[in-house]
């Protein structure tokens, strides 16, 4: 082995979305003395991008099928290639389409699961085969991470979890930090003015974040409230979104931006960052808005309920109400000392427990550990 461990960080795709900010800030914080890391994405995009423009080491691997065999040869090469002595897999298609080869090669995995690929949403078959799937990719790992506690618990109930563990999504404190001074020409580009209150949806456009109830609940509010709303992402509901803001005739309240990488300056811009999504592991858009001390209106689900506590760091809702969700937005929007006051609880939540270093350094332990000659567990499809 090198002096260096080289480890490969493989992802399903090359888009900005919590996963892969992970990765990024993962490979930020890493320690280059003792470890080298080397990308596998299985999609071009910013993250590929900006990590070839850091001078990271960045593989693309073109699929978008999880178990796709097709690509398990170039995955192996690639291993031998780049001479990987550690597996890091994040998500389910990242690891299912690099787990056969790191087997053949007998090299350590860390599974990293950012939110299982089964929820409550999915057809009962179609939850059961996810969930034999999971089982299956656990029972293949040499340590599962779970990012929060409730993907532990859940993971518990279908599968062996004795070789997994809980390390929380940390976040760049130097990054997302409050500005003494915001700039107003983020808010003035997106045609927002000083005196009206801005709410921001920072995510995928997909299902999972749900930005339809969003949407509904925007149109639920007084007519006479100075609010918009930013939605910014990209995703399978790109069009049912647009499509939505015209039904609803939501033309002047609401502003659509495509993936944009200055989130920090985005997040400033906001009064309020809402996130109504189905399900999750540990979002990092909303660890994010609250590093940067804004107050958080975010659904009762996973991860997000350990981080959020409603009332004093933040508004929890029920998934997929409207008007729950509208009631808890008007709460925050016509009371400025509410919002200043679960901001500065929001931002200590983050400091004191959610720092991108505190994480970088569990994961480094794993690395010490599984890098030393261990017991090859046989693969077994």
């Amino acid at each position: 082995m090198n002096d260096k461990v080289r480890i490969l960080q493989t992802i399903r795709q090359g888009q900005v979305g919590g996963g892969e900010s992970h990765v990024l800030d993962l490979i930020a914080h890493l320690d280059t003395r003792q470890f080298d890391p080397v990308v596998l994405s299985f999609t071009p995009g910013p993250m590929v991008e900006e990590l070839r423009a850091r001078g990271v080491t960045t593989h693309v691997i073109q699929t978008e099928r999880p178990f796709d065999v097709r690509v398990w040869g170039q995955v192996e090469q690639l291993l031998r290639r780049e001479s990987i002595d550690l597996l890091h897999a994040h998500g389910t298609r990242a690891f299912s389409n690099t787990c056969w080869a790191a087997r053949r090669l007998h090299l350590p995995i860390i599974y990293t699961v950012h939110g299982w690929s089964f929820h409550l949403d999915q057809p009962a078959l179609v939850r059961r085969y996810r969930q034999l799937t999971e089982r299956l990719l656990v029972s293949q790992a040499d340590v599962t991470v779970c990012v929060s506690e409730s993907n532990f618990q859940d993971g518990r109930a279908f599968c062996d979890m004795q070789r997994a563990e809980v390390i929380r999504n940390g976040i760049n404190l130097s990054r997302f930090s409050p500005r003494e001074t915001p700039d107003p020409n983020v808010r003035a580009a997106l045609g927002v003015g000083p005196d009206t209150l801005l709410v921001g949806f920072l995510a995928r456009m997909t299902a999972q974040k749900d930005p339809l109830t969003l949407l509904r609940a925007a149109a639920l509010l007084p007519a006479h409230l100075p609010v918009k709303f930013l939605l910014v992402g990209n995703g399978e509901l790109d069009d049912t979104v647009r499509a939505q803001v015209q039904q609803l005739g939501l033309q002047d309240r609401v502003i659509l931006e495509n993936f944009r990488s200055d989130v920090p300056d985005l997040l400033q811009a906001l009064d309020v960052y809402c996130l109504p999504s189905l399900w999750e592991g540990l979002p990092l858009g909303v660890l994010e808005a609250m590093a940067m001390g804004k107050p958080v209106v975010a659904t009762a689900i996973d991860g997000t309920c350990e981080v959020i506590t409603t009332g004093h760091n933040g508004l929890l809702v029920t998934p997929r109400q409207p008007q729950v969700l509208a009631d808890a937005l008007h709460q925050l929007l016509i009371s400025e000392p509410l919002r200043a006051s679960l901001g500065r609880q929001a931002r200590r939540t983050i400091v004191n427990g959610f720092g991108a270093e505190t994480m970088v350094r569990q994961v480094e332990s794993l690395y010490r550990r599984l890098a030393q000659p261990t017991p090859v567990m046989a693969f077994s499809f």
